[in-house]
């Protein structure tokens, strides 16, 4: 432990894990710690079931109805992965894919006026959907050909849109789309929670709904895609990449101390020792003086014995509520899996709702969530602080990931990701520098 590192991480959260395998990749000497006996922080997948049930502080035992402890891994965090998304590229480049196994998530659905509609996924789909009328379908058809060929580069393809200084209002009303298909196509397929997007500029818009619609196309079902036995297997596949690279993993270690020297990090103590290092990287928990609160997120997690309603039974869904169908400022999400997934009991389905926390009363705020769920077995419910850096570590070399959000995928983690990677690094993250140093190591290049 007395040793001298490039780069010490704090947390195995899946920001650090995969920070922790880039930087091994890279050549840096890491060495990673976590003060918790397991991997995966915030992001973990708890197993047994009993361990959650004491997570939650529900007393007693979880009922023999729920099966075996061990056949359930319960994510803390509601997350998929966009099956085109920077994640998935992330984990093809390093080849983590090869410790992980990946179902598709069966549909997307959208609620409205207190029903849920499958989000269409394919034309034909689009064409039967009760989510809009039959002129409404056309303009929208020709909105969605207008993004999928939409090139910055191509002037033609612009159709007079300035895609720095048109606002997304704009291109919906270019395409006459009415209210109930801006609201759908916003915060069902661009997965914006907020309507603040309306008035920037749309070329970010315009991205987000074709990274959807790319994602959708290649497996069809939705643009998602969820790991066998949990998300908890995520960090563990890039901590494993960064033991193969010479990364040094220790669990249940209680951090005392960072050390500092003139405003930079020069150390970690823990059981008396002191670990040397030129940069550090960590979980907001590690260093409450460096971090913001920046507002709550509300997570709900439900076992139930059954699929939720109006999903053709799916074994696996997801639901986005509209902030506009449930006066609220931000949307309210729905990430449902089961017994197909191996993180639950067989015949148990788990269903995850989350927001952003907008009032004294946050179990209210997600009712119409939970009424789509009934009957529900048992509910367990977390309400987290999330928190932002206040320290971007330019001077201190201290890089604080941020708090998961209450998005449903892994988006806005790798953009953190990618952000924390040029602060360090002094250079823009580039998904082939990783792939090419793999290959320089395992001499897979041309001879």
């Amino acid at each position: 432990m007395n040793e001298e590192y490039d780069v010490i991480v704090l947390g195995t959260g899946l920001t650090e894990c995969i920070l922790s395998g880039i930087m091994s990749v890279n050549g840096k000497k890491v060495l990673h710690m976590d003060r918790n006996s397991y991997y995966g922080g915030d992001s973990a997948s708890i197993t047994p079931l009993e361990d959650f049930y004491k997570r939650f502080n529900i007393p007693g035992t979880p009922p023999e109805s729920m099966g075996k402890g061990r056949d359930w891994n319960v994510d803390l965090v509601p997350k998929f992965l966009m099956a085109n998304g920077q994640l998935v590229k992330m984990l093809l480049f390093t080849e983590v894919t090869r410790y992980l196994d990946f179902k598709v998530i069966e549909g997307s659905f959208v609620y409205k006026g207190g029903k849920i509609y499958k989000v269409p996924s394919t034309e034909t789909e689009a064409l039967a959907s009760s989510l809009m009328g039959l002129f409404e379908k056309r303009r929208f058809r020709k909105f969605l050909v207008y993004v999928a060929n939409f090139d910055v580069n191509d002037p033609k393809t612009l159709e007079g849109v300035d895609p720095h200084k048109s606002t997304m209002r704009d291109v919906y009303k270019k395409f006459d789309l009415g209210q109930d298909v801006i609201d759908f196509t916003g915060h069902a397929l661009a997965l914006y929670r907020t309507d603040d997007y309306l008035d920037q500029p749309c070329l970010e818009s315009i991205n987000r709904i074709k990274l959807y619609s790319e994602s959708l196309a290649r497996y069809g079902k939705s643009p998602y895609l969820y790991p066998l036995y949990g998300l908890g297997e995520l960090p563990q596949g890039f901590a494993r990449l960064s033991a193969i690279y010479g990364g040094t993993y220790m669990l249940n270690k209680p951090i005392e101390e960072i050390v500092m020297e003139n405003g930079k990090v020069v150390g970690v103590k823990s059981e008396g020792e002191v670990a040397r290092c030129k940069q550090l990287i960590c979980d907001p928990s590690y260093v409450s003086d460096r971090v913001t609160k920046a507002g709550q997120v509300i997570r709900v997690i439900c076992i139930m014995s059954h699929p939720i309603k109006n999903t053709s039974d799916a074994n696996s869904c997801q639901i986005i509520i509209p902030q506009n169908q449930v006066n609220r400022k931000s949307d309210i999400y729905v990430c449902m899996i089961s017994y197909a997934h191996n993180v639950a009991a067989q015949g148990k389905y788990i269903a995850i709702v989350s927001t952003t926390v907008e009032t004294n009363d946050p179990e209210k705020e997600i009712k119409p969530a939970l009424d789509l769920l009934d009957p529900v077995e048992q509910k367990f419910v977390s309400i987290s602080d999330q928190f932002a850096p206040t320290d971007l570590g330019t001077e201190s070399q201290i890089f604080i990931s941020r708090a998961y959000d209450a998005t449903t995928h892994f988006e806005t983690t790798c953009d953190d990701i990618k952000d924390i990677y040029k602060r360090m690094m002094g250079t823009e993250f580039d998904f082939e520098e990783m792939k090419r140093k793999k290959s320089d190591i395992f001499g897979d290049t041309e001879q």
